[in-house]
């Protein structure tokens, strides 16, 4: 039986000039290794929720992304994160917003899916995962000091207090497993110097985050304006009820959420496997796998 893993790392202004090399060979390493870990659950005839989850932990993990370790800070320097995640088979679902102290996000939106409610935020949210006994992590686990240095420099602007750089690194995964069920997690730390306890989409069940019978999605851009176009629910109404394809639903929710004034981009996949890619940006960290064998990485537009 056939399965299908895409994985996403954030869209953004990212170019070959202005990110690093290192940079860009330790975030392709870091997508590579995720691939990895939700491979190894479905080619296993794992479930996709498994896989999803596995693969965003590792994203989590890892301090290249804006997702777990590495996120960036909010305005009075601190961490706070979003993670949600959705099984298509059931339409079970669960998010966090504004936690702080479970390592891996994604795994405690994971709980939350499995109590008798769909999202928990700030200390409650933290306060049921250490009940739940998920493993903890300190703020220092999570702060690097670039990202101190980031929440400075854009202090330091006259002209404003939020990520103006589209710089974007929520981490994302959607799967499709050999039963043909889907499922889609995406985690992240948001955008430097939020404030007012601030959420963007990728907490938000339909906006940043959808899976049922038709597909799984999982997006990143600029938040707001994903919450606004409803973009993962829109792609699975665009397919079911319009007959379009997976590309063709996915590039006309990003059209929709231009017009509003927002870029960004979203991976798709249906319970057939057929999966895509869509962005409007220059760049976005991304990866997919399947049984098939085919197995890419890439992060610039020109890179398929």
């Amino acid at each position: 039986m056939r399965w299908t893993l895409m994985i996403h790392g954030g869209a953004g202004q990212m170019t070959r000039d202005t990110l690093a090399q290192s940079q860009d060979t330790g975030a392709r390493a870091a997508l590579n290794a995720a691939l990895d870990a939700g491979s190894l659950v479905l080619a296993r005839g794992g479930d996709a929720l498994d896989a999803v989850e596995a693969a965003v932990r590792l994203l989590e993990d890892d301090p290249h992304f804006n997702a777990g370790r590495g996120a960036v800070l909010g305005f009075d320097g601190q961490v706070s994160l979003d993670a949600a995640i959705m099984n298509g088979a059931t339409q079970m679902a669960g998010a966090v917003a504004g936690v702080s102290g479970a390592r891996n996000p994604i795994s405690l939106a994971r709980r939350v899916m499995t109590s008798p409610h769909v999202m928990l935020s700030g200390e409650g949210a933290d306060q049921f995962g250490r009940e739940q006994g998920l493993e903890q992590a300190p703020p220092g686990w999570f702060e690097l000091p670039e990202r101190r240095a980031q929440l400075a420099e854009m202090k330091a602007r006259p002209d404003g207090w939020f990520d103006a750089d589209m710089k974007y690194g929520t981490v994302g995964a959607v799967a499709c497993d050999q039963h043909g069920c889907v499922a889609a997690a995406t985690s992240t730390g948001g955008v430097t110097g939020k404030r007012w306890g601030r959420i963007g989409d990728t907490p938000i069940i339909g906006a940043g985050t959808w899976a049922d019978g038709v597909c799984a999605v999982s997006a990143t851009g600029s938040g707001e304006y994903f919450i606004r176009a409803g973009v993962g629910h829109q792609i699975a109404a665009r397919i079911a009820l319009g007959g379009e394809t997976v590309a063709q639903a996915a590039t006309a929710a990003l059209s929709k959420v231009g017009q509003l004034g927002g870029r960004g981009g979203v991976i798709v996949v249906a319970p057939d496997g057929t999966a895509g890619w869509h962005f409007t940006t220059p760049a976005m960290f991304r990866g997919r796998a399947a049984s098939s064998g085919t197995r890419h990485i890439g992060i610039y537009g020109d890179e398929g």
